[in-house]
């Protein structure tokens, strides 16, 4: 071929590949991948960036890492292997979804207003609403969730509470060793408190005056009307009882305890948890009031209802110059473990520190052989009978510490002065009222209440609870300071009694 040719061949071929390119546009590159999960993801990450900014986080259930739409508990951390099957596992996520929807909800609600106005204006739909948003995305996020394999063992494994005891805190503090000392003195004060509980009610020394605080004189539902209600409201995959609402009040008033206190003062007065203009949380004693909330124990594979009650004090006033215990605000927590016929099977106490975890079993709960250990596992000061219905519980409670000292069935002779309380939703100290329709929780971030720190603290570290004889958030309760304890633990009453379910009750016994 002649030259010539040759390079006209070339490039008529130059030509044709130039033009074909041409034709084709740029060379080909994979779209970039889309999450369609990204804007409720970033709505979340912002409205949590927003209070953790303002300081109005919740404390009470715990945010799991990488699903900001869920948070747990330690009744739901304890299904989290266990929930098997989809309706189980559809009904355990679900129970995820509203703990952090019911804790979010009140993080907004205190938010400052115009922090809470600039999160609603960035809503790409702001006639939705950042409640409806925020809805519209937990649906989302959870419908993926339970779509994904991948993800939902994810979820389970962080799905998780840690305990409210630091181990570097032990580390530090020597615990090993601290330990026995600190056991020594917890045995002191049971057999100092059990020498109370010994003594005849009648001859309890009385400082002040006693003054009865009674529940709301309404009408009772009857045993066979609570044990529907329980029955009902556990018909879920999980078989917990989740009784809420107006149900809920109706079982905590039929198990309301009578408060007898001997009033040496205006500090052993119960009141309402209030903000005053400046300063901590103050209680306002011509508020009389309980609080309530459901909690739920773990029995073999049966789940039970226990009814939860905290009446709160101003102060626990200083007996002494070194008092290391005395501080702003003290309480008293009083639990009810309910059997599926509604009678209770046990009782038990801390004050709102965690501090005085004290039990209260009835015949039908036989305590289990404790564990050879310094550990403090399980103090049973008194027995009780079982409860006869429609007949109260009544807690004699010492002035200044608010110790109980005796728990009995009949209230004390009708001369004694006496008042009503009112009966109301823990929930409500998570939203307490602000001057401008503004509010504000009891609680801060870090579940404490702000202010109520005791110089035992600066003792009592090398146990590992953080800022020990502070009032504490529902959840973050440490019961033991020599060992681990959580007064929310499903396990911890099924650990130390062995319960009688069916009506029955344990033949006698020498171990009690």
């Amino acid at each position: 071929m002649a030259t010539g040719t040759r390079r006209t061949l070339v490039a008529l071929i130059a030509a044709g590949s130039t033009l074909l390119t041409a034709c084709a546009g740029p060379p080909f590159r994979a779209a970039p991948r889309i999450d369609p999960h990204a804007r409720c993801e970033a709505l979340f990450a912002r409205v949590d960036a927003v209070v953790a900014r303002e300081g109005v986080g919740d404390a009470s259930a715990t945010r799991i890492r990488g699903f900001p739409h869920l948070r747990v508990d330690r009744l739901l951390a304890s299904f989290r292997t266990e929930a098997t099957g989809d309706a189980a596992v559809r009904f355990w996520a679900g129970r995820l979804a509203r703990l952090d929807a019911t804790a979010r909800s009140a993080e907004i609600a205190n938010l400052p207003p115009p922090a809470r106005d600039a999160l609603t204006a960035a809503i790409p739909q702001p006639h939705a609403g950042l409640a409806a948003a925020l809805a519209q995305c937990h649906d989302e996020l959870l419908a993926a969730d339970l779509a994904d394999p991948v993800r939902l063992a994810a979820l389970r494994d962080a799905a998780v509470v840690p305990d409210d005891y630091s181990t570097v805190r032990r580390i530090a503090g020597l615990y090993p060793l601290t330990r026995i000392p600190f056991a020594a003195g917890v045995r002191v004060f049971e057999r100092e408190t059990a020498q109370v509980f010994a003594l005849p009610l009648a001859s309890l020394p009385v400082q002040g005056r006693l003054q009865h605080f009674a529940p709301p004189d309404e009408a009772l539902p009857s045993r066979r009307e609570q044990a529907r209600q329980i029955r009902e409201a556990a018909a879920n995959p999980l078989g917990v009882p989740y009784v809420e609402g107006e149900a809920l009040r109706v079982l905590a008033l039929a198990h309301a305890p009578v408060l007898v206190v001997d009033v040496a003062g205006d500090d052993d007065l119960i009141g309402t948890p209030a903000w005053p203009p400046r300063g901590p949380a103050r209680v306002d004693p011509s508020q009389p009031a309980v609080f309530y909330r459901a909690a739920h124990a773990r029995v073999g594979g049966q789940v039970l209802l226990q009814l939860v009650y905290t009446a709160w004090f101003p102060a626990r006033p200083p007996r002494g110059a070194l008092d290391l215990l005395a501080g702003h605000l003290d309480g008293l927590v009083w639990r009810v473990t309910l059997a599926p016929d509604g009678e209770p099977l046990l009782f038990d106490s801390i004050h709102p520190c965690g501090c005085y975890h004290f039990f209260f079993p009835t015949p039908r709960a036989r305590p289990r052989i404790a564990p050879a250990s310094v550990d403090e596992w399980r103090f049973v000061p008194q027995a009780l009978p079982r409860q006869a219905e429609p007949q109260r519980v009544v807690l004699r409670i010492a002035p200044r510490t608010h110790y109980l000292q005796r728990v009995h069935e009949q209230p004390s002779p009708v001369s004694t002065p006496s008042s009503r309380y009112a009966l109301q939703a823990d929930d409500v100290l998570r939203r307490l009222p602000l001057p401008h329709g503004e509010s504000r929780s009891l609680y801060g971030p870090d579940g404490f209440v702000a202010g109520t720190e005791r110089a035992e603290r600066f003792l009592f570290w090398p146990m590992g609870i953080v800022n020990p004889g502070a009032m504490r958030q529902w959840g973050r309760h440490a019961t033991a300071f020599v060992g681990r304890r959580h007064f929310d633990d499903p396990r911890l009453i099924d650990e130390r009694f062995e319960l009688l379910i069916d009506g029955e009750d344990f033949p006698p016994s020498n171990t009690r």
